[in-house]
């Protein structure tokens, strides 16, 4: 009896939360039309002025008086300006019949982004994966479509901008480097590999939104055995989208070509023991601190589509740094 009220309990709780986000979620779409509305109707109003430029800062400086007067805040001046500006820069995509996906807020965030295929791409992916404000600006502030732009072609940068990130093959998950700032590790502090294990789990979540799309967490220190001998995979993972096993080994060091072997064998007994038939074959990722790029590509068979090396950083660099990074490995 006691498990039926717990899960009458879960039950309720969940349709609870449910509609509160879609209250939520229709009180964000309300605003935001309402405020492209506002800037909708300064442009239409400044155009119809005869000296368009004098004309829209006596306009906006009026509008900010009546509206503050009658509605209290949120209608300074700066505020007025932001609404047209956003009419500006969504007006030749969205009509009345379209619903506005995100809070005004990301939209002013979005609109800091001057390329517009970059723009496109992190609104697709804030709506795709339902990002809250403060992750859409940490996920901009870690370069992630800088990030992804490394392994992809000219076709497929233009994807990325029409559809988000696609999941179709092993290398559309691959980051490098991979930004763990959230594990509060000092860059020059001393940690074992211990410890960036247990910050990672403490930090699940996070962890698993900087990997991307797909991911579930299936356990750590995962223990396999064979010929009497025990083996432990740091963090094990499964992939929906790719319908496959995805092994993570973590290194504090320079990668070694051991440790390649190593993710390797891990990489086989998965494909041979553990994986079902109609699931794909197992990927390997080894998240280190430094790797040769050439020391990896002689290590590894040609063609390889499983195994793979990325860095990681424990603090958030600068765009600018993190684009280097990126202008180096593509030069490579």
């Amino acid at each position: 009896m006691e498990i039926e009220k717990k899960d009458v309990f879960i039950d309720i709780k969940n349709i609870i939360e449910l509609s509160r986000k879609k209250i939520v979620s229709s009180i964000n779409s309300t605003m935001t039309t309402t405020y492209f509305l506002i800037g909708k109707r300064i442009v239409e109003e400044e155009q119809g002025g005869e000296k368009r430029a004098e004309y829209g800062k006596s306009l906006i400086k009026n509008l900010s008086i009546r509206l503050t007067e009658s509605y209290g805040k949120g209608f300074s001046e700066t505020n007025l300006k932001q609404m047209k500006s956003f009419y500006l820069g969504y007006k030749k995509r969205q009509t009345l019949s379209d619903e506005f996906k995100l809070s005004y807020s990301h939209y002013l965030t979005l609109m800091r982004i001057v390329d517009i295929e970059e723009r496109n791409f992190y609104e697709i992916e804030a709506i795709n994966n339902g990002w809250s404000l403060r992750e859409l600006k940490r996920q901009m502030d870690s370069a992630l479509y800088e990030r992804l732009v490394l392994s992809r072609d000219k076709e497929k940068i233009l994807e990325l901008s029409q559809k988000g990130q696609v999941i179709e093959k092993p290398q559309d998950i691959i980051k490098d480097p991979y930004i763990l700032e959230f594990l509060n590790l000092d860059e020059k502090a001393i940690y074992s590999e211990n410890d960036l294990e247990t910050g990672i789990i403490n930090h699940i979540e996070k962890f698993i939104m900087e990997l991307g799309k797909g991911f579930l967490f299936q356990g750590r220190q995962v223990r396999f055995t064979f010929d009497e001998e025990h083996f432990f995979v740091d963090l094990v993972f499964y992939n929906r989208l790719l319908k496959c096993f995805v092994l993570i080994d973590l290194k504090i060091g320079k990668l070694k070509h051991q440790d390649i072997g190593q993710m390797q064998m891990y990489v086989n007994y998965y494909d041979r023991h553990v994986k079902l038939a109609d699931e794909n074959k197992t990927i390997g990722i080894i998240i280190c601190k430094d790797k040769n790029d050439t020391l990896v590509n002689m290590t590894l068979p040609e063609g390889n589509e499983q195994i793979f090396a990325s860095r990681y950083m424990t603090i958030l660099p600068s765009k600018e740094e993190l684009k280097k990074i990126v202008e180096s490995e593509i030069r490579e």
